[in-house]
């Protein structure tokens, strides 16, 4: 094989790199022979000039097989009935894997996810889970198929075993600049999803302010790129391109958002915007793993699996079950970090929320300290936004923007300049948002 400084130029070059060069080059990230540095060029280099589908598809198969592809055979699990979920990142929109996985588990599915910590100015599902005492979000993979199998669905990051060069690449994309390239996203996503060996994925690619692709046609083409790939490794997948050109939710930020997630499951709060996404993704899941035959029969299992409490059990089995408190879902907020300074922000003049640069939103919270600017940067888990507004509410003096959780005050400050500057605000009652999901992408071997 040639020296990695080779593959590296002939990406640079626009050539196309062969299966076995690619491989060559993923061995390297994970065996440690090739340093953070090539890893930058090589992405860079991706990032520049693109990929071809062959390419995806072995980049995202190397890394699937740079560690260990979970083994299901002898877990007495019905094959067709292990499906993943994945989401291509949002502000706010990284809570909704945490909320699927339980309700999926709780309609019937096996559900073993791989997820990420935050890129850029996109929160991570990581980082949330970070925040819980106690909870092991890198356990061996016999520890994370028995939590799997006890709650119907866990939550893990890539470890040493599981999908380990996308350990590496993943946090080298965040501070290289390179994170938007369709075929690393791929490849990250897609590596991860096939380590845990499903029958199916279902995975949200958003679009807008608060999405790495800013428009419908670069989601598109992410979705297109993902599913391909799935084709191409021998399993079913659907792409839900949504709509993130605002903040999804009420909250953003790790500590802040785990609130959110178990008040979602308990009943005591549900983001209407929110739940229409996570009933649409489950609905989809029970469809492509013949739980449900059409998806009207699989959004009301999914409705009823979420109001008689079951997802919320499945979730306090899974947070136990990897390490966390056994009484998280009835006291989160006795158990997480809290900021210094929590008040709520209000804008300077009156009006209707008719628009929000979401990516602001995201970048203030970088600025708090809730996001990363190197890979190994520690990230305060109690800083973010809370009752954060939503487009078409009114604003003024009695209702606050958002409640900012910071550090210090100085930091709040900052922080409630960013977040008025973020909102648009108009006289009149704006147009609401139409459906967050806006286009399905489905493809079968």
């Amino acid at each position: 094989m040639p020296a990695p400084q080779e593959v590296i130029r002939r990406k640079r070059d626009r050539q196309v790199l062969t299966e076995a060069e690619i491989r060559s080059f993923v061995e390297g990230i994970t065996d440690g022979s090739i340093s953070e540095a090539q890893i930058g060029a090589f992405t860079m280099s991706i990032y520049l000039n693109g990929m071809t589908t062959p390419e995806r598809v072995a980049l995202a198969l190397a890394m699937r097989d740079s560690g260990e592809v979970l083994d299901w055979s002898k877990s007495g699990v019905e094959p067709r009935t292990i499906i993943d979920k994945h989401s291509s990142g949002g502000v706010g929109d990284e809570k909704v894997t945490l909320l699927v996985v339980p309700l999926a588990a709780a309609c019937g599915l096996t559900v073993p996810n791989l997820s990420g910590w935050g890129l850029d100015y996109c929160g991570g599902e990581m980082d949330m889970l970070a925040s819980v005492p106690g909870y092991d979000g890198a356990p061996s993979p016999d520890k994370y198929m028995k939590a799997v199998l006890k709650a119907g669905g866990a939550i893990s990051a890539p470890t040493l075993q599981l999908a380990p060069a996308d350990r590496k690449i993943f946090k080298v994309r965040d501070v290289t600049a390179t994170v938007e390239s369709v075929a690393l996203i791929t490849g990250s996503i897609m590596s991860k999803k096939l380590a845990v060996n499903p029958s199916g994925v279902v995975i949200c690619v958003g679009s807008g302010t608060g999405a790495y692709m800013p428009t419908v046609a670069h989601a598109r083409e992410l979705a297109e790129s993902m599913s391909t790939v799935a084709t191409g490794a021998g399993i079913p997948s659907v792409m839900l391109l949504t709509d993130l050109d605002a903040v999804l939710g009420t909250s953003v930020g790790s500590a802040v958002e785990m609130v959110e997630t178990v008040d979602f499951l308990t009943g005591k709060h549900q983001d209407p915007r929110t739940r229409e996404l996570v009933i649409e993704v489950t609905a989809d899941m029970l469809r492509i793993g013949d739980i449900a035959a059409d998806m009207d029969a699989a959004r009301k299992l999914a409705a009823a699996k979420l109001a008689d409490g079951s997802a919320a059990r499945h979730f306090a089995t899974m947070i136990e079950a990897l390490g966390g408190p056994a009484d998280f879902v009835e006291r989160p907020e006795h158990h997480l970090p809290k900021a210094n300074v929590i008040a709520p922000v209000y804008a300077e003049a009156e009006g209707y929320v008719s628009a929000m640069n979401a990516k602001e939103v995201g970048l203030a919270l970088i600025a708090l300290g809730g996001g990363r600017t190197r890979p190994d940067d520690p990230i305060d888990l109690t800083v973010g936004f809370t009752d954060f507004c939503q487009v078409g509410d009114k604003a003024g003096s009695t209702k606050a923007l958002c409640t900012i959780h910071a550090r210090d005050q100085a930091e709040w400050d900052e922080a409630a300049r960013r977040i008025r500057a973020a909102i648009t605000l108009s006289a009149t009652t704006p147009k609401p948002l139409g459906p967050i999901v806006i286009e399905r992408i489905e493809r079968h071997p």
